[in-house]
């Protein structure tokens, strides 16, 4: 059989900091000039582009899992997520690449190598991070790019999406969910219905955990960036989960906590005031990352990131922030209305007092 020729792409994404000044990291690195990125191969608006779009540092080559020896490179994206993007070419036989994936999605030293580079790099710019953060949330995915997968035996052209999957969906199904071996032909079935092509011998499978690309590189790479975009709004939702996760929590404990209903009461204000903050912060975020890029509802790209965001859970998670920023905005307006009926049960018991001593006064 013919061999196949691509490239694995990993993908390692890290929150580091609330916002990255994309212009001053690029004084500081050198980087050349921002362009109109992705260039799409298919016909899309001229505003549908990373807006603004992310800086790219080459890094050159580092060996990693027992000697594959990767190019490396860094996305650094306003919204302060970096992506670690790490490429290794091959040649290589259904089989063989399938075990190649599965061994390289669960290769830990990956992650290890990339975290290294990742803070090194950064160590350098930190003039451009905004409220950096200590700990960094992480998300891994890959990509199996084949450019070459022979030709059709019918015809002489290049094989066709439909005879690929006929042929070998055993192990498409297998790569992208990184496994060695064999899985049952309902979880075959079911790992092949996240599928586009947009002409017959090209095709996009996403997976939770991987996806396969089978087009040109110029092609490919569009789809590899809309993973990258997927996979930082994935982060980027963990991320506000995990904080409104924490100001729920606290203001559960200042509504739960005993003591002087007056003074309890009084002490919402502060707490209500910080909460509303947050919760606006977040809506303000949440936004910013919405923005980076836009679709229109039918355009092929668009089906292509709506399929691959649902796959990697960014529906799951967004909606478990929508419902967190409403249950914050219920709590908000709970605490400031108990703030306003204790201020309003001191001001009548000053009026109270106020009258009390006007009539002592009056009667001696």
């Amino acid at each position: 059989m013919t061999p196949l020729k691509g490239s694995f792409y990993v993908l390692i994404l890290y929150d580091v900091a609330e916002q990255i000044q994309l212009d001053r990291l690029r004084a500081i690195i050198g980087a050349e000039p921002p362009r109109r990125e992705p260039s799409f191969k298919h016909r899309a608006p001229d505003y549908v582009r990373f807006e603004p779009s992310p800086v790219v540092e080459y890094t050159g080559s580092i060996t990693v899992s027992g000697g594959d020896q990767f190019e490396s490179r860094i996305k650094y994206f306003d919204y302060g997520v970096v992506c670690v993007e790490l490429e290794l070419p091959f040649t290589a036989g259904w089989e063989d690449l399938t075990r190649l994936s599965s061994r390289l999605t669960s290769a830990p030293e990956i992650e290890a190598r990339t975290l290294e580079l990742a803070q090194a790099q950064l160590s350098r710019v930190k003039g451009a991070l905004i409220q950096p953060y200590e700990s960094w949330l992480s998300e891994d995915y890959y990509v199996i790019h084949i450019t070459d997968a022979g030709a059709d035996d019918a015809a002489g052209d290049p094989l066709s999406a439909a005879v690929m999957l006929q042929g070998h969906g055993e192990n498409v199904a297998r790569m992208v969910r990184g496994e060695s071996v064999a899985l049952s032909e309902s979880e075959r079935d079911e790992a092949l219905t996240a599928r586009i092509s947009y002409y017959p011998n090209d095709l996009f499978v996403a997976g939770w955990v991987a996806a396969l690309v089978y087009d040109t590189p110029e092609s490919a790479g569009a789809i590899v960036q809309l993973l990258e975009y997927a996979n930082s709004q994935l982060l980027e939702y963990r991320h506000y989960d995990e904080i409104l996760t924490r100001v729920l929590k606290n203001a559960y404990e200042m509504l739960e906590h005993k003591g002087l209903p007056l003074i309890r009461h009084w002490r919402m204000a502060r707490q209500a005031e910080r909460l509303n903050a947050m919760r606006l912060d977040i809506i303000e975020l949440t936004e910013r990352t919405d923005n980076a890029i836009k679709f229109l509802s039918d355009m092929y790209y668009a089906r292509a990131y709506r399929m691959a965001s649902s796959r990697v859970g960014v529906a799951d998670y967004r909606n478990l922030v929508e419902q967190k920023l409403r249950i914050a905005a219920d709590l908000y307006q709970f605490m400031v209305n108990e703030f306003h009926q204790a201020r309003g049960f001191v001001l009548e018991v000053m009026v109270v007092a106020i009258l009390v001593i006007e009539l002592v006064h009056v009667f001696r």
